[in-house]
């Protein structure tokens, strides 16, 4: 796919993660059938890179990477994850990948207190992974695990050891969530300046900023995202392939060979197979992206979508509504019923809308079109009791 900036001289590659760190979510497990399914969906859709499992586990995970592996028959990138040992690289050669994901800490943190050894050893590890995964013919992505607390010097030394020994790229790991997209820019840039490597960006949402952050950092010179569909992942998630994609395409302009009509399809089926429900509020994908109440927004919306719409609902394949509930106006209303071919003059709203508002209040939600129906018949019932007594 790679979304290109409006000049097309500058390229962004989308690297989807759903299927491995979109499965590290605590309780999710998909099946082998559900991994095929969202792996070509994402490639239908036009993500540029697949990191689709952890080959070491054996099992059914190996057993569904080589099934994806080789129903993609070559059209996308597939990358399994490793740790920095060499007989995780070589299971994942023997699922016919083309592409590694070597991961290890960087942060002294992480060293010190979870791998209890030394930048040394880290970095002779590394090496000798890319070595040998170089020689096996394979696309390198070198993981700087907890990146986002390491020492910036070491980073680099760590990113210029990767270059040497043949790495394709650094993937910089916000691996807790803890950076905010003003500093986290300002990092890339000076990695990407002093390196002169491929960045890619992969970002935890701990504190809400995941998508934030991925951008700030292809701003400061990252040329991959990674990213899962509907931001699943460890924790409270990663950076979601649907916001980063609108983002990058409505508020920055880039353009991108990409299918935004799947995004609902495809975040729809990922949240069943999951068993996570997808938020009506959720961004991009969610019900209420286009759903309009309040009586300001819903006149608004019927003039001019353009008044409360960033685009429009069939680009990603949702569609408008104008709902009825406590804070709809007048115009909702009318609106409404012309879809029963029921045309309503200003009074008949006005009473209508109070009727609305009572039952809203009392059933705690918006109105069902079954029960907007019959308020419009109590209505015109009560009318015409009073006007027999009058």
């Amino acid at each position: 796919m790679a979304i290109k900036n409006v000049n097309g001289d500058r390229k962004i590659y989308i690297v989807d993660t759903t299927l491995r760190d979109g499965e590290q979510t605590a309780g999710v497990v998909f099946a082998n059938e559900e991994k095929l399914i969202i792996a070509d969906m994402l490639s239908e859709l036009g993500v540029d890179q697949l990191e689709v499992g952890i080959p070491t586990m054996g099992g059914d995970e190996k057993e569904a990477i080589k099934q994806i592996v080789k129903r993609n028959n070559g059209r996308k990138s597939i990358m399994a994850w490793n740790r920095a040992v060499i007989s995780d690289i070589q299971e994942s050669i023997d699922c016919g990948v083309d592409a590694v994901a070597i991961s290890v800490s960087v942060s002294d943190i992480h060293i010190k207190h979870k791998l209890k050894t030394s930048r040394e050893w880290v970095l002779e590890n590394m090496i000798k992974s890319v070595e040998f995964a170089k020689k096996n013919g394979l696309y390198v992505s070198v993981n700087g695990e907890d990146a986002s607390r390491a020492d910036n010097e070491f980073l680099i030394e760590f990113i210029n050891e990767a270059k040497k020994a043949g790495a394709d790229r650094f993937r910089y790991c916000d691996t807790v969530g803890i950076m905010e997209p003003f500093s986290i820019r300002k990092n890339i840039e000076e990695l990407y300046q002093r390196t002169g490597f491929d960045i890619e960006m992969h970002t935890h949402n701990d504190f809400g900023m995941a998508t934030a952050n991925a951008i700030a950092g292809i701003l400061g010179g990252a040329s991959h995202v990674g990213v899962t569909v509907n931001g699943l992942g460890e924790r409270a998630g990663n950076a979601a392939l649907e916001e980063v994609l609108m983002a990058l395409i409505y508020v920055y302009g880039y353009e991108a060979d990409v299918n935004t009509k799947m995004f609902r399809e495809v975040s729809e089926y990922v949240a069943q197979a999951a068993r996570r429900e997808l938020p009506i509020w959720k961004a991009i994908v969610g019900d209420n992206m286009f759903a309009h109440e309040s009586g300001i927004h819903a006149d608004g919306a019927i003039k001019n979508p353009k008044n409360y719409e960033a685009f429009d609902p069939d680009v990603i394949g949702l569609q408008r509504q104008i709902v009825i509930g406590k804070h709809s106006g007048k115009a909702g209303i009318i609106n409404k019923f012309k879809e029963y071919n029921i045309e309503l003059n200003d009074e008949e709203a006005k009473g209508i809308l109070e009727m609305v508002r009572a039952a809203s209040v009392r059933l705690k939600r918006t109105l069902f079109d079954k029960e907007l129906v019959k308020l419009y018949q109590e209505y015109k019932r009560l009318n015409k009791e009073n006007d027999k007594e009058n």
